[in-house]
């Protein structure tokens, strides 16, 4: 099966929780939310399925450009996403 990875940003205005994540994350931009997908066989034209999400973590304990890829439920980033523009509102 063939695979590629899609990119997203995520805006928090607030602070937030993602399940898997110990406490909470800052409020701020998310530049790099990575989806791998994988086509779909079988069909006659072109479908892709999630089949992993990542975030981009930078490092808590380290002052410098490193980071943590950490697998996240993409659900529940959506959920996330969702209160925060809720709560702004």
């Amino acid at each position: 099966m063939s695979g590629r990875t899609t990119h997203s940003i995520a805006h928090f205005a607030a602070p937030f929780m993602i399940g898997g994540l110990d406490g909470q994350l800052p409020a701020g931009d998310y530049y790099d939310i990575d989806h791998d997908e994988e086509l779909v066989d079988g069909i006659s034209w072109l479908a892709w399925r999630r089949v992993a999400t990542f975030i981009h973590l930078p490092a808590r304990t380290v002052k410098s450009q490193t980071s943590q890829l950490v697998a996240i439920d993409f659900a529940e980033l959506e959920t996330a996403l969702r209160r925060d523009q809720e709560n702004a509102a």
